[in-house]
């Protein structure tokens, strides 16, 4: 087996906070690798980075449209990056005790992409960053890892964590904190990725507050995704109702018994003869149940 099939295989075998780091991290070293040789070789130039980062002028945005998606998966800084990885896994493992999968992966995405907008408004809006610190680029995931943190710490306010020297905590007071130290530094070096950061949480705030009267905020932009994914794809035929008779008490325990007899015979293979010996289709079967 190819070093390419086990990497997919470790890709698809992680949940969704897991998946994001690892296209993080791809993505990282990309483009540390695309440096390093430009500047070795002094050949190209290593300032393409900037057609990735989502810039502040609405002139030059008009033709860079898709760096308001890229820029949350940019990282160029060895620090910037395992701060924000650290805080994703952390946080995500919490988000998911709440919420779907498929959530996480909506509100990363909307919530990146309305803290590109809150910067985009301020660098806009207020003198001091029209006048004094002029055009900004944006970059990381800081926005997006917002969104979560405070999705879940407004949501579940009462849920506790453990820090360092400190004890338990609980969530809503260090997002908080957290929020607090960004209005602070809005003029800071990095005007731009803390304005950003408080785009991502607000959006976090009022996913978790419309969440809890019964509506979803990520549906659209997921419906969006799944249109962009599927565009090429043919339409699917038309749906045939079949009526299947509803299965009886013993016919139920009778058939989990035969699929659990059948994912036992497939994992005393596995620990015998190692994932390679398996066909197609146990493979499949011992992938459907680690879903389960």
């Amino acid at each position: 087996m190819d070093y390419f099939t086990k990497i997919k295989q470790i890709y698809d075998r992680a949940n969704i906070p897991v998946k994001l780091i690892y296209i993080n991290v791809g993505v990282f070293i990309l483009l540390r690798l695309i440096i390093v040789i430009c500047t070795l070789f002094q050949v190209g130039n290593a300032n393409f980075i900037r057609y990735l980062q989502m810039p502040s002028s609405l002139s030059l945005l008009i033709y860079r449209p898709w760096t308001i998606v890229t820029y949350m998966f940019l990282h160029v800084d060895l620090l910037h990056i395992l701060l924000n990885m650290l805080w994703l896994y952390w946080f995500g493992r919490i988000f998911l005790l709440y919420f779907n999968v498929r959530q996480f992966g909506g509100l990363y995405v909307s919530g990146g992409i309305f803290g590109a907008i809150f910067f985009l408004l301020a660098y806009n809006a207020f003198p001091y960053f029209v006048n004094v610190v002029g055009p900004g680029f944006l970059m990381g995931a800081s926005a997006s890892v917002m969104a979560i943190v405070f999705a879940v710490s407004f949501y579940q306010k009462n849920h506790e964590i453990n820090l360092l020297l400190i004890g338990r905590v609980k969530l809503i007071y260090l997002a908080l904190i957290v929020l607090a130290i960004d209005l602070l530094s809005v003029v800071s070096v990095n005007s731009g990725g803390h304005i950003a950061h408080i785009g991502g949480a607000l959006f976090g705030i009022l996913f978790a507050g419309q969440y809890q009267k019964g509506k979803d905020l990520t549906v659209y932009i997921n419906r969006l995704i799944d249109r962009l994914v599927n565009w090429k794809k043919r339409q699917p035929p038309r749906m045939k109702v079949v009526y299947r008779k509803q299965e009886s008490d013993a016919e139920f325990n009778m058939r989990k018994r035969k699929e659990t007899d059948t994912l036992d015979e497939i994992l005393d293979k596995l620990k015998q003869s190692g994932y390679q010996s398996l066909s197609s289709e146990e493979k499949k079967t011992l992938f459907d149940a680690s879903k389960k």
